[in-house]
């Protein structure tokens, strides 16, 4: 979705396509100002017991923007990214990172395994992922 497309979430979907009432229901109580916190989409769905991108696919319907993604890729003010190059990356980390890569991208669910493997925070495997020139994709949520 292209700057030109924001606050049209919905357009990603099929037409005619419905929110989930339950999911619904949980964003409706927790966003704020028309803004979902990652970590928050990631609690309604371990709580609500479904997956992640059901909870994103929601929030589209409901054209409520997700924000402060958790590797610091989008939806942080006043730039879209939080995210910095590391200035070095650990072997262990450049090795993971490039034995997890599918069709040239490292799947966000793959840098979140790795952050969790490794002890270290989701940002730092985000920084490596800069310093390499890998692309963080496909978004667990949707939102990329």
């Amino acid at each position: 979705m292209g700057h030109e497309d924001a606050g049209h979430y919905a357009r990603k979907h099929w037409p005619g396509s419905v929110a989930d009432p339950t999911i619904r229901e949980a964003i409706e109580k927790r966003a704020a100002n028309g803004k979902l916190p990652c970590a928050v989409a990631f609690d309604v769905a371990k709580r609500l017991g479904v997956a992640p991108h059901e909870v994103g696919r929601t929030a589209d319907l409901m054209e409520i923007r997700l924000v402060k993604c958790q590797l610091g890729l989008f939806g942080y003010s006043p730039k879209k990214s939080i995210v910095e190059p590391a200035a070095s990356v650990a072997p262990a980390v450049e090795k993971e990172i490039l034995q997890a890569i599918i069709n040239g991208r490292l799947p966000c669910k793959r840098a979140w395994e790795i952050a969790d493997q490794l002890g270290i925070h989701k940002m730092k495997v985000s920084a490596a992922c800069d310093a390499l020139v890998v692309r963080i994709r496909p978004c667990q949520l949707g939102a990329f």
